[in-house]
């Protein structure tokens, strides 16, 4: 059977006297995760409509789940049902899922049926565990790292994008079971798969010139609006977002610019020429539209987004996320063009009791090395600024602010600004779950982002939507 909340927590405790012990019981609980899973064929079958029964077996008793689509992009919402339980009856519902490492997350929350013995979660709410209220997708947002597992990891694919999905268990259990209570009997169980890919998606992995990264193609002939994707100062190939917006019709490039194959391994002064080349190649692609190219930065890749699409005439969209109007952390250059790093200081991170990091005051106000902010008033495209109102990694949304404001000055309209209540720094698809604090790779750290978990998740969930609009709007 699974290891149970409760049992994590055992084990925990029990680690300190046997660390064979912990290793024991962490095998024990993956290799349980193995034995429940169970081939579901190819993706494209889709679930039978609300009134009909699960979309494949795994019922116990009178008790069965209705999941639709059971099989679905990993940014497609999902309706959970359960019916055949008894008036009024207690339950509580859980996700297990296990990621490529082979790590654990789950989720839990506490539900009431009706008086007809039916639950449908897109309208009873949460009466405890993981949230509270009426939530839909609960149970996905907030899958975080099982107890027995490292904190303050990300439940993301890493290299299984195409042909493979992500499988996420869910259990329905009799009566309300706490944390570190054994949770009552399995009255029911499901598996869902999220999909990354649609049939047909292409994944060219590319080694052109000097650019490297991932190159992915929608299903079809094409030609298809381009899209460049960024992230920020983590490092490597992040290519889930570009195979996601491929699945949208976007032919899109994860362009990595350091710490993966022969690119520098850390972060250093950057040359604009590099993206300029990565542009250069995506519009010259016989499967891209040569209207202009569209760019989506989040964190450091949302001021390179803006650097971009102030300097080179082929950017005609992008897409800020959790940006600075300056250029942060390292010195840009491009031509003849000289931008230096926003000031910073180590000494003004912050050691929180919990052993978290505070960087929300690392960087200083750009105002005060003018120098370094990036003269967007050049920008001929047209800008989307995302941020969360919650941003503890800086002040995202003053950055978005002052830029808009410059923008006014010199009579520009090419701008929109989408700002969520209690979502944090990493605003991603709305596939990702909740994580109030990441693990950096340079400070060895957990690293606070802010946000309040269904605040952010909700706002991830529209920013989304609104994301692949305004490309539509604007790569013709």
């Amino acid at each position: 059977m699974l290891l149970c909340r409760a049992q994590r927590s055992l084990v925990g405790r029990a680690v300190q006297r046997s660390p064979s012990l912990y290793l024991a019981a962490v095998m024990l609980g993956r290799a349980a995760s193995w034995l429940l899973r169970a081939h579901r064929g190819p993706w494209p079958c889709r679930c039978p409509g609300p009134a009909t029964k699960s979309c494949s077996p795994g019922s116990r008793g009178a008790a069965t789940f209705s999941v639709t689509p059971c099989k679905s992009l990993a940014d497609e919402d999902v309706c959970i049902r359960v019916s055949g339980l008894s008036r009024h009856q207690e339950v509580t519902l859980r996700a297990h899922a296990l990621d490529e490492r082979e790590q654990i997350f789950d989720s839990y929350a506490h539900y009431r049926a009706d008086s007809h013995g039916l639950l449908d979660i897109t309208h009873s709410p949460s009466l405890g565990g993981d949230y509270l209220g009426v939530v839909p997708m609960g149970l996905l947002w907030t899958l975080s790292p099982a107890t027995m597992e490292m904190p303050y990891q990300k439940l993301r694919p890493y290299t299984n994008l195409i042909g493979m999905p992500m499988r996420i268990d869910l259990f329905l259990h009799s009566g309300h079971s706490q944390t570190r209570v054994v949770p009552g009997q399995i009255l029911a169980k499901q598996t869902i798969e999220r999909w990354y890919s649609k049939p047909g998606v292409r994944w060219i992995k590319l080694r052109e010139g000097s650019i490297r990264g991932s190159l992915f193609l929608p299903p079809g002939d094409g030609q298809f609006p381009g899209v460049i994707d960024l992230f920020g100062d983590e490092g490597g190939l992040t290519e889930f977002r570009a195979c996601l917006l491929a699945s949208r019709g976007f032919a899109t490039l994860a362009l990595p610019y350091f710490g993966f194959e022969d690119l520098p391994r850390a972060l250093t002064d950057l040359r604009l020429e590099y993206f300029e080349e990565a542009v250069d190649y995506l519009q010259k692609h016989p499967k891209v539209k040569e209207s202009g190219v569209g760019v989506i930065g989040s964190s450091k890749g949302a001021d390179l987004a803006l650097s971009m699409i102030t300097f080179i005439p082929k950017v005609v969209a992008s897409v800020c996320i959790s940006g600075c109007n300056a250029n942060t952390l390292f010195d840009l250059y491009y031509k003849d063009v000289y931008l230096p790093s926003v000031k910073y200081n180590i000494d003004d991170i912050v050691c929180l009791d919990s052993g978290v990091l505070d960087v929300s005051k690392l960087i200083r106000d750009p105002q005060q090395n003018p120098k370094s902010i990036i003269p967007l008033e050049k920008a001929e495209g047209h800008i989307l600024f995302v941020v969360g109102e919650d941003d503890k990694i800086w002040e995202s949304k003053v950055f978005a602010e002052e830029a808009i404001k410059k923008l006014k000055t010199h009579r520009k309209n090419n701008y929109e600004l989408l700002s969520y209540p209690g979502a944090g720094h990493h605003i991603e698809p709305p596939c990702s779950p909740f994580c109030v604090a990441r693990i950096n790779r340079f400070l060895g750290h957990p690293v606070l982002s802010g946000g309040e978990p269904i605040k952010h998740c909700y706002a991830q969930q529209d920013s989304w939507q609104k994301i692949l609009q305004f490309f539509h709007s604007h790569l013709h």
